[in-house]
């Protein structure tokens, strides 16, 4: 993944929802903002915001997103970061964006918007310059590491702060690398695969009783608990910022 130049920077951000978060994920989406005002930004949330355009990019719909991320650039406007608490809307921000956009005349203004995005790990530990985090969290944590993820350093930073966390055990497991099978439309488009992907993951993530698993990626958190308690595996799941705010006792507890 090609990650811009001189990225956007400072304490005064935009806060970018996702789909998820609006529709199923409020406490990540509590969380995260608890956790960057901790830090000290100052959070400006476009209300008319909508989603990155991913579903339809993914699913080939190249007109239909580049729509979806015209709005965007009409909605996050100024040169303030904007952080997303999602790794998959992230990337397409970053990757996906800048790729609908070739050979159409707003390229460079959907280039400036790519060069403004941060999933919020990465944005604390390489935007912030935060490189440990303290406060105690006792549990044994199995750390997805979302295919969506991988060109950022997102899963970097976030065992940087865990390992500065009192309590964490990071949990090793097999085959860290592969996909949880959610894939967005993949799901959709080859369902049976999919949930078998997921299963195969989901054992592995479980192979060494974890306490919590956590994932940078509202959607693959979805996937793999919607499997789980179809198949009555019982695990809790987190976000990541979840666990940071708890740390340190930002707010309510989880």
């Amino acid at each position: 993944m090609h990650i811009p130049e001189n990225r956007a920077k400072g304490k005064k951000v935009q806060f970018m929802l996702t789909c998820l978060c609006d529709a199923f994920y409020d406490n990540p989406a509590k969380a995260s903002v608890e956790v960057l005002e901790h830090l000290g930004c100052e959070i400006e949330f476009p209300e008319n915001q909508t989603c990155c355009g991913q579903p339809a990019f993914n699913a080939g719909d190249w007109e239909s997103s580049r729509k979806v991320i015209r709005h965007m650039l009409k909605t996050f406007k100024g040169d303030s970061p904007i952080i997303i608490p999602s790794g998959s809307c992230a990337a397409m921000l970053l990757h996906g964006a800048p790729m609908a956009f070739e050979g159409e005349p707003d390229l460079n203004q959907v280039k400036e918007l790519s060069r403004r995005a941060w999933e919020i790990t990465d944005f604390i530990v390489n935007g912030l310059g935060v490189k440990s985090w303290g406060g105690s969290f006792n549990g044994r944590i199995a750390l997805h590491e979302a295919c969506h993820t991988r060109g950022t350093q997102t899963i970097e930073s976030t065992i940087q702060l865990f390992k500065s966390i009192s309590g964490i055990e990071l949990l090793d497991y097999n085959e860290k690398e592969q996909c949880c099978g959610f894939g967005g439309t993949f799901s959709v488009t080859f369902p049976h695969i999919s949930a078998e992907m997921g299963k195969i993951k989901i054992n592995h993530l479980t192979e060494n009783k974890p306490d919590y698993i956590v994932s940078p990626d509202m959607s693959c958190m979805m996937h793999q608990k919607g499997i789980a308690d179809k198949e009555k595996l019982q695990f809790e799941v987190l976000h990541i910022t979840q666990v940071l705010k708890t740390a340190l006792k930002i707010g309510e507890e989880i």
